[in-house]
């Protein structure tokens, strides 16, 4: 989460440049594949490039490619933060949805501050209260998207490992995006060719960690963690483009972390609880 919203300030600075939306989506799933493939190589050796879920790992690629085309394009409209806050919708929906999909429990506690964080959400984008932005919208869906990202990451989790995962999501993902590149391609400079490499490396980092992070813990444990990203967010905002959110922004982003520091201590208090009771004789 400290690492990802570089790849905003990439992105940001690629769409201000005139590079079209989709073919940086392309260059962060492609480069990002070429950059795990010789990791992939050493430890699976030419199976590496057969998944074992093709299915999981497709739908997986789309919902990633949904998330960060539709965030990028956010970004064109709204400061990073800003775009940031309102995508924090997607840990409220890991934590909703995961009992569904993941059969994982979720106590009274856990829902309580899924309200209020979802309420926090309401604070950020107050609807009525500020003209509308397309910016938002997208921000929304990139979060719907992200939340089933994470979803089926976890699903993986549990049998495959997470270099491969994040090898065969990227390798998906390019050979998706490939297919628009005829229809939209402008030739970067050089700059923007190293803006390029940079963001794609700086993805591969953080959802390699991500990854590696669900093959530990449960996603509705997780989700909350998603919150800190906001920190590097506001100072990346700042410092790259001069951007602070507004009060309110703040005020709902501090529900939001309030909330997720709930769920993650006691989560910590109960696994001690329940790892107590099995000790005793």
């Amino acid at each position: 989460m400290g690492v990802l919203p570089l790849l905003d300030v990439c992105a940001k600075f690629l769409g201000q440049g005139g590079i079209p939306i989709l073919q940086i989506v392309w260059a962060r799933m492609f480069f990002g594949a070429v950059f795990i493939l010789p990791f992939a190589w050493r430890a699976f050796g030419p199976r590496c490039l057969v998944p074992e879920r093709p299915g999981f790992h497709a739908v997986r690629a789309a919902f990633l490619v949904g998330s960060t085309a539709c965030f990028f394009g956010a970004i064109s409209f709204m400061p990073i933060a800003d775009s940031l806050a309102i995508f924090f919708v997607q840990p409220l929906l890991i934590t909703a949805l995961s009992p569904l999909l993941l059969k994982e429990h979720v106590g009274p506690r856990r829902w309580a501050a899924v309200a209020i964080g979802f309420c926090g959400t309401l604070i950020i984008i107050r609807p009525g209260l500020q003209a509308f932005n397309p910016g938002m919208a997208m921000d929304f869906a990139s979060g719907t998207c992200m939340a089933l990202y994470m979803l089926i990451t976890r699903r993986l989790a549990r049998d495959e490992d997470p270099l491969m995962t994040t090898f065969h999501t990227s390798l998906m993902g390019a050979a998706m995006m490939s297919l628009t590149l005829p229809f939209l391609w402008a030739t970067p400079d050089a700059g923007e060719w190293g803006l390029l490499l940079l963001l794609a490396g700086i993805a591969v980092a953080g959802h390699f960690l991500i990854a590696r992070a669900y093959t530990m813990a449960e996603a509705s444990l997780l989700a909350p963690l998603a919150y800190t990203e906001m920190i590097m967010a506001t100072l990346a905002g700042w410092w790259f483009f001069g951007e602070m959110p507004d009060r309110w922004t703040f005020v709902g982003v501090a529900i939001l972390i309030a909330c997720a520091i709930y769920i993650s201590v006691r989560e910590r208090v109960r696994r001690v609880a329940v790892a107590r009771e099995f000790e005793q004789p």
